[in-house]
C-alpha cells in the first residue's frame, strides 16, 4: 500500500529522508481493527519523527501520521485517536506513563490503511467531511483539552495564543470564540494576523508586542521564541498552558514573576477518546469546523510537509486519498 515514512533520522534536513512509497499491509493483532484512510493529517510531529525525535532509528522504518478518518470493516465512518495506551490501563490515558501516539511505537496514519486498537475508532459525525474529521484527533483535541479542561478560565475572559497560524492555535481562535472567550492572538505576518483575525479573533499583535492590557491566560505552543512574552502578558494570577515547544524547551523560566504574581504554569498533551467525542459533538452544536490550509493527495506529501517546514501554513494540512 501506498504510505509516507521514514528509514533513517536527518535531525538538520528532514526532507531529505521523507520516503513516499509501498509498506506493507498493516496487521491487526488481537484487539484491533483495520481504518480504510480517507484522509489524514499533518503535525509537527511527524516533522519531529522525520529528525529521530522521540523515535529512535531501531523502530524505522516508520510510516509517519497520528491523524485519520475513514472506514472500519464494516465501512462506518470513524476517527482515530491517536493515543495508544498500555494494555490494561483504565481512566485518562494521557496519563499513562507508557502511553505512545501512532507513529512512535505503531505504524501511523499516513498510508492507505492503518491498524488501531478497537477502542481507539470513533464514530465519526455525518455532518463532519473526512478531510474536517481528520484534523481533530491532535491539534483540535490538544486545543480542546487546553482551553476547557485543564485551563481553569471562563467564558468572557481574555486569552492569548503564541502563533496564529499553526494547527493547534487556530483551533485554539475557532474553539474559543465559538465558546465566547475573547481571544487575542500573535502572528508572524501581516497575512497570518488577518487570517486568525478572520477565524474570529478579537485582535491580533506582532509577536512580543506590549498589549492594551494584561490577559487571563495565555495557550503556549511555540516555546522559547515566545515564553517570556506568555509571561509577562499575564494579569496577577493568570495562568500559562503549554502543549509544546516548537522553537525551544528551554526558555528562561522567568520564575520571579511566576511566583511574584501567583502565576500557573500548567502542562496539557493531546486529549483522551471521551473528549475527542465532546469535541465533535461542539462542532455540530456550533457549526464550527477546521481551518484547512491545502488538501493534497499522499503522493504529493513531500509538498505538504515542505510547507509546514517553511511556516506556509493557515491551518492544517491534510492528504486525501
Amino acid at each position: 500500500m501506498l504510505a509516507a515514512f521514514v528509514s533513517a533520522p536527518s535531525p538538520d534536513d528532514p526532507l531529505s529522508v521523507l520516503e513516499v512509497g509501498e509498506r506493507p499491509e498493516p496487521e491487526a493483532p488481537e484487539g484491533w481493527t483495520t481504518v480504510t484512510v480517507k484522509a489524514a493529517a499533518l503535525n509537527h510531529h511527524d516533522l519531529f519523527s522525520l529528525r529521530g525525535v522521540g523515535l529512535p532509528a531501531e523502530r524505522m522504518p516508520m510510516t509517519l501520521g497520528c491523524d485519520a478518518a475513514g472506514t472500519d470493516a464494516d465501512g462506518n465512518e470513524v476517527v482515530v485517536h491517536a493515543v495508544v495506551s498500555s494494555p490494561g490501563w483504565t481512566g485518562d490515558e494521557t496519563l499513562d506513563p507508557k502511553r505512545s501516539l501512532l507513529s512512535e511505537r505503531y505504524q501511523g496514519t499516513l498510508a492507505e490503511r492503518v491498524a488501531v486498537p478497537a477502542r481507539n475508532v470513533v464514530p465519526k459525525p455525518t455532518a463532519l467531511s473526512f478531510a474536517e474529521a481528520a484534523c481533530l484527533p491532535t491539534a483540535w483535541l490538544t486545543a480542546y483539552r487546553m482551553l476547557f479542561v485543564r485551563s481553569g478560565l471562563r467564558p468572557g475572559q481574555t486569552v492569548l495564543v503564541q502563533g496564529a497560524s499553526g494547527g493547534v492555535a487556530t483551533a485554539l481562535v475557532q474553539l474559543g470564540t465559538a465558546a465566547g472567550y475573547r481571544m487575542w492572538v500573535t502572528g508572524r505576518s501581516e497575512e497570518k494576523r488577518t487570517a486568525a483575525l478572520a477565524l474570529g479573533a478579537e485582535q491580533a499583535f506582532e509577536p512580543g508586542a506590549r498589549l492594551p492590557e494584561r490577559v487571563d491566560g495565555v495557550m503556549e505552543s511555540v516555546g522559547k521564541a515566545t515564553w517570556a512574552h506568555s509571561i509577562r502578558s499575564l494579569k496577577p494570577g493568570g495562568v500559562v498552558v503549554t502543549c509544546g515547544a516548537t522553537t525551544g524547551f528551554d526558555p528562561s523560566a522567568e520564575l520571579n514573576r511566576v511566583f511574584f504574581t501567583q502565576l500557573s504554569v500548567v502542562g496539557s498533551t493531546m486529549g483522551t477518546r471521551e473528549e475527542l467525542a465532546q469535541l465533535m459533538r461542539m462542532l455540530e452544536v456550533t457549526g464550527v469546523r477546521p481551518q484547512i490550509d491545502v488538501e493534497l493527495p499522499l503522493r504529493e506529501a513531500r509538498e505538504g510537509f515542505a510547507r509546514m517546514l517553511e511556516g506556509r501554513t493557515n491551518g492544517k494540512i491534510v492528504f486525501v486519498g
